[in-house]
């Protein structure tokens, strides 16, 4: 399985990775896309001070009317305008599946849509798509031959059997793409949910071993079996994830950079022949390899060695099926999203099958449909406009850099250094990946998302032994998001995300700097948080910092840390600040450097008040309603967990509570909620 290291560990978005984007069924596709202003006053709720909570005050009136849709674990703006660009690039995809000249591009998106749509084809073939591949699991009788098929899953299925592997940049020369093996072979979102005794976790422990037993069931499994299988997978999962590190351990990157020979490799865990496995994968000849986390290693070592063979069969052979169960039959693809969306986020009801053909689409041939998104949505203007919006932002940046009174000559001479090579990637890339060699048929559903998986599997490897592709992106066009990455030094803002009511060229400055603005300067931001300041102006992972400024830096954000930490997430869990504190400091930052880059544009100008609203005022509420959303606990729940960004109350109110010029703009008095003591910066 590739573990695409370079985005999952190295990128840092905005937004959230757990929650689904979706809405409510529509019951025609967008023909255009939807416009509505970027400052919404009906959003505002009039009743709440500013100053106790603004927040409420910018998105009490929005939660209001905006109850999350029955297939959703939570509804939010970004939320909303993702559905309207799904329910926009259903009607490209209605259009390209029948249509009857079509470019390849329009063959391959259209022919994968139709296929997935045919649920009447999906549901008669029932399990045949994995029988021949549990058929392989099933026959395993000893443990050499159970070890060896690990490989030929991982190349063949996305199933979590046991680790991840994959390339990645080398964190200490960011020029090369080396192999890197990382922890995995867990079902459940986190390691916590193995090891935490609070009533939920216990309980949601048995949900799980209940819903694998239906999977197996489900999978051909006698009831009696499907009981065994399901114990031996939560013992061989409860060992792997106390050999784990945390997710606060994992934002150092030290802690996940060790560099080992095959023959080193082979002394922590001689059970696999590692030169078989990596020529399996398609990467021949490996000599090296990051194992991002030694001990979880030895962990395998030892279940591989130990466990029953009977019980690592089941153990396979229910990733397998997870990993297949939303592209099967409905019964198959129901029992997997009532534990996973149903019981773990609370969602009550799937979602219609448009968008989850339009997910598929986008996450398999992501640039292909991104093409034609952009084409009929993303300006040259809106380019321009946001690439100059981007420029300003780091000039602010460069302005505060100087200005810094903690930070030395030395260290502000590399930061400014890193600040300037700083890649803008706004809105697609300059090249459009390849698809000539994916076969995308109009009735084979299940063949489509498997070659795809093979064939995104085997780009991965290809990297081995070439130049990085600097002008890579990890996030599709029509993606309603934006992220830092620091090994490739370079911010990415995908067209999907600059779109009303996020960037809206027909409005003011105010809010789209308040608002787009802020977000460039938050991922601008990441490029110095606590893991983005650890890597150069190359890319490179590397100490630029003297001593004393890392501990300038470590006070300043530890304020940021102790501030969040009291917020309240769900019931009486707080915020994990030490694992949130990256996008906290990135919020604070950016909102900062987008003022900023705002007051430098509009110099001069005789800025009117609009609405009641002076421009200060409408700068930050356009701020702020980017934020607003519905959660439902359960997500929350999980989210506590699993998520490096705050809640969208916090990410506001703890922002402006720090931030003098909010306080002026909305006269906000020493002792009230939002002026925070004490005042906390980093940048």
């Amino acid at each position: 399985m590739s573990l695409k290291v370079s985005v999952a560990l190295a990128a840092t978005a905005l937004l959230f990775a757990a929650m689904q984007v979706s809405a409510q069924e529509s019951a025609q596709p967008l023909q255009s896309m939807p416009y509505s202003p970027s400052l919404d006053l009906s959003s505002l709720d009039r009743s709440v001070d500013p100053c106790t909570d603004f927040y409420k005050f910018s998105c009490g009136g929005w939660e209001k009317k905006n109850p999350i849709p029955a297939d959703q674990s939570g509804w939010s703006v970004y939320a909303k305008l993702g559905n309207d660009n799904e329910q926009f690039l259903w009607g490209i995809l209605a259009d390209d599946a029948k249509a009857a000249n079509r470019n390849a591009t329009q063959q391959k998106v259209g022919d994968y849509f139709a296929s997935c749509m045919n649920t009447s084809a999906i549901d008669a073939l029932g399990l045949k798509p994995v029988q021949a591949e549990l058929a392989k699991i099933n026959a395993l009788k000893t443990r050499p031959e159970l070890i060896a098929a690990i490989s030929t899953l991982h190349r063949d299925s996305s199933g979590s059997f046991l680790f991840g592997s994959g390339t990645d940049q080398d964190a200490l020369d960011s020029s090369l793409e080396i192999v890197a093996l990382g922890a995995g072979g867990l079902g459940l979102p986190d390691r916590d949910y193995y090891i935490n005794s609070d009533e939920k976790s216990v309980k949601l422990r048995e949900q799980y071993v209940a819903f694998i037993q239906k999977l197996l069931t489900l999978g051909g499994e006698s009831a009696a079996q499907a009981k065994l299988d399901a114990d031996a997978t939560l013992r061989i999962e409860t060992t792997l994830a106390k050999a784990s590190l945390t997710r606060v351990e994992r934002r150092d990157p030290h802690n996940i950079y060790h560099m080992m020979t095959i023959e080193e490799l082979g002394k922590i865990a001689p059970a696999f022949d590692w030169p078989h496995y990596f020529e399996t994968q398609g990467a021949p000849g490996v000599v090296k390899v990051n194992v991002s986390q030694p001990a979880f290693f030895k962990a395998v070592q030892a279940e591989i060695s130990a466990e029953p063979v009977e019980a690592l069969r089941g153990y396979l052979r229910f990733h397998l099926l997870a990993a297949a169960a939303p592209d099967l039959a409905h019964p198959i693809a129901q029992a997997h999203f009532d534990f996973y969306s149903t019981t773990l986020r609370g969602v009550p009801a799937m979602p219609p099958r448009w968008k989850t053909c339009t997910r598929g689409v986008d996450g398999d041939l992501g640039e292909a449909l991104g093409q034609e998104f952009v084409k009929r949505t993303f300006s040259a203007d809106t380019k321009a406009k946001t690439r100059l919006m981007t420029e300003q932002v780091e000039t602010a940046m460069k302005q505060e850099i100087e200005g810094l009174d903690w930070m030395s000559p030395a260290t502000k001479q590399e930061a400014l250094r890193k600040l300037h090579v700083i890649r803008n990637k706004i809105g697609y890339p300059d090249q459009w990946r390849d698809y000539s060699a994916l076969e995308i048929k109009p009735d084979d559903y299940f063949g489509n998302v498997t070659r795809s998986y093979r064939f995104e599997d085997a780009r991965q490897w290809h990297k081995l032994g070439k130049p990085v592709d600097l002008n890579e992106w990890g996030m599709t066009p029509p993606t309603v998001n934006a992220y830092f990455n620091p090994q490739m030094n370079d911010i990415n803002f995908p067209a999907g995300v600059l779109q009303p009511p996020l960037y809206d060229t027909k409005l003011d400055d105010a809010p789209n700097y308040g608002n787009t603005g802020a977000t460039i300067g938050h991922e601008l931001t990441h490029a110095f948080d606590d893991e983005g300041r650890q890597f150069d102006d190359k890319g490179n992972l590397r100490d630029w910092w003297t001593a004393t400024d890392a501990k300038g830096f470590e006070d300043r954000i530890n304020c940021v840390r102790d501030q969040y930490a009291k917020y309240v997430v769900v019931d009486d869990i707080h915020i994990n600040s030490k694992l949130t504190s990256g996008e906290d400091v990135a919020d604070l930052g950016g909102t900062l450097l987008a003022y900023i880059a705002w007051k430098k544009q509009t110099e001069g100008q005789q800025l009117a008040t609009v609405d009641g609203f002076t421009p200060d005022q409408r700068f930050f509420v356009g701020m702020a309603q980017w934020a607003c959303e519905n959660e439902r606990p359960e997500v929350l729940r999980v989210r506590a967990i699993t998520d490096p960004h705050s809640p969208g109350y916090a990410r506001i109110n703890g922002v402006v509570s720090n931030l003098p010029e909010f306080q002026k703009a909305f006269s906000c008095k020493a002792g009230q909620p939002m002026v925070h003591a004490p005042t906390c910066r980093v940048w």
